[in-house]
């Protein structure tokens, strides 16, 4: 049964921002061209994905999630805890769905008469009084609004609210560490253990990052990490870390890295400049929550490159 309340609890309600985000409910977001110097991508791609992709083999990240439900009842900004947040229609008999004023909204059916309360000082023809209702607490409001209150059906989800949250981290590809180090006169040997790590890991380029973001009513809060790192070592060989990798120390000698390298079992004679263009690809798993939902977001492709020289030892025969 519905409870008709009188036009003073309206102050209670307030309409929230919106921003429109387009965007498919389930992809994988790619990155096509990364600035080299800075390592923030430049260009994001959007890769139809599959929703619930499982992770590779071993990898226990979680897997890729939809959007969630744009529409949510939130009733913990009017001191109401019970119904807890969570998805709702986003359209009934009794309207459409409001995430700013948490309730359908649908023009009020017989319009009030001039002066009455409902118009809160307004006379018909200037704005429209609407019927803002409340299923999970019976209660129903007059509403005078000069516009038709927002629909959260056509707005934000929260995965999308997630990935203005994932624009505010800033995320970059890792600066990379590399033994022998890249640079003229280093020369690396066929043979001889390669070292490869994140160079001084921080929120940005290995994470974990947290930032939250508000769009259509809903609020979301995400948190980012690297999950892996793939490196495109130049010879035809990818290497998957899933850490950052030790970084080298002179003390270290000829060991093998005990968490990220590699062996050269050729020369970087016969390429473009005598060197090997070593790239690392970071990936990272974005987790968000808020509006009563939970979901994953899988972000690939920040990269960055080095050249190494790898030359084949000379044996002195006398």
């Amino acid at each position: 049964m519905r409870r008709v309340v009188g036009t003073t609890l309206v102050m209670l309600l307030a309409l929230a921002g919106l921003l429109l985000v387009a965007e498919p409910a389930y992809a994988d977001q790619v990155c096509q061209v990364t600035d080299l110097e800075t390592g923030v991508c430049v260009v994001w791609v959007e890769v139809p994905g599959t929703p619930g992709t499982p992770g590779e083999e071993g990898d226990d990240v979680p897997e890729q999630t939809g959007g969630g439900e744009g529409c949510v009842w939130d009733g913990t900004a009017l001191g109401i805890t019970q119904p807890p947040p969570g998805p709702v229609p986003c359209s009934t008999d009794a309207g459409y769905w409001s995430n700013g004023l948490n309730c359908y909204i649908q023009l009020a059916t017989p319009v009030p008469p001039a002066g009455d309360p409902a118009w809160q000082g307004h006379e018909p023809g200037d704005g429209a009084v609407y019927h803002c209702y409340q299923p999970q607490t019976g209660i129903l409001v007059y509403l005078w609004s000069q516009d038709p209150p927002p629909d959260s059906g056509t707005t934000a989800t929260p995965g999308e609210v997630a990935r203005i949250a994932i624009e505010d981290m800033e995320l970059k590809a890792i600066n990379i560490g590399l033994a022998p180090e890249p640079g003229p006169g280093s020369v690396g040997l066929v043979g001889m253990p390669v070292w490869m790590w994140a160079a001084s890991p921080d929120d940005h380029t290995f994470g974990p990052i947290t930032a939250s973001a508000s769009a259509g009513g809903i609020t979301i809060t995400a948190t980012a990490r690297v999950h892996k790192v793939t490196w495109d070592m130049g010879d035809g060989t990818q290497v998957v870390c899933r850490n950052a990798g030790t970084p080298y120390r002179a003390e270290y000698g000829k060991q093998e890295s005990p968490s990220c390298g590699h062996v050269y079992v050729t020369s970087s004679s016969r390429e473009q400049d005598g060197k090997f263009s070593v790239t690392a690809s970071s990936d990272w798993v974005v987790e968000w929550t808020g509006a009563g939902q939970s979901g994953v977001i899988r972000l690939n492709g920040l990269r960055r490159s080095v050249a190494i020289a790898v030359g084949e030892a000379q044996v002195l025969v006398q």
